[in-house]
């Protein structure tokens, strides 16, 4: 499926409650999809754009950047690569979303994510990995407990591929090279799920679908 949008910003005019909101960012064609916790946690605050604003972030879009998905000149840019939280809304200033809040926003976010289409989900910190594995994969969502063990690791589920992250804050000695080798591993070859029905048609035309 091709999604004809020239919008980088909400391209599917979604309108999840709150005053404030950090909309999904990015190419609505893109076969990867980097999956955030909230504004609070994971920027775009000041600037609407995902992951953007702090240190901490802004180091897990340099490794977007370091495997030619991101480029942070003249203007942050994403190639092939979509962004967006599972909470959209910037949180009240004394602390994150409540699960009320979250299971609002679930929505617009789950409907988002089946919009994009993408091939392979990156989700980052443990609120977004616990979330797509349950919800995209059969994989146990306890494995979200160790981050540690998975960072940057294929994780196969069913339709997707899943390479999650350690919040950006928490990065510590090798964790960039780690993420960026994991995700260039699954860039290196065909990751796309898709299914070749034109075997039903006549003709020699391939019809592919996710």
């Amino acid at each position: 499926m091709q999604n004809v949008t020239d919008r980088t910003s909400n391209p599917f005019g979604m309108s999840p409650p709150g005053d404030r909101v950090v909309h999904g960012y990015g190419d609505a064609n893109a076969d990867f999809h980097v999956v955030g916790d909230h504004p609070g946690v994971h920027g775009g605050v000041d600037t609407g754009i995902p992951f953007t604003g702090t240190a901490a972030v802004e180091r897990f879009w340099d490794a977007l950047a370091a495997v030619g998905l991101a480029a942070a000149e003249p203007e942050p840019t994403l190639s092939n690569c979509f962004a967006s939280y599972l909470h959209a809304a910037v949180p009240d200033a004394d602390g994150a979303p409540t699960s009320a809040s979250y299971d609002r926003h679930e929505a617009f976010f789950d409907s988002e994510l089946r919009a994009i289409t993408a091939h392979v989900l990156l989700p980052v910190g443990e609120r977004a990995t616990r979330h797509v594995l349950e919800q995209y994969t059969p994989r146990p969502a306890a494995l979200a407990d160790d981050l540690d063990a998975i960072h940057g690791e294929e994780l196969s589920g069913s339709g997707f591929l899943v390479v999650p992250a350690k919040d950006p804050a928490d990065w510590t000695g090798s964790d960039f090279d780690d993420y960026v080798d994991g995700v260039e591993r699954v860039m290196s070859w065909d990751y796309r799920r898709e299914s070749d029905l034109g075997r039903f048609l006549p003709g020699d035309e391939t019809y592919t679908v996710r």
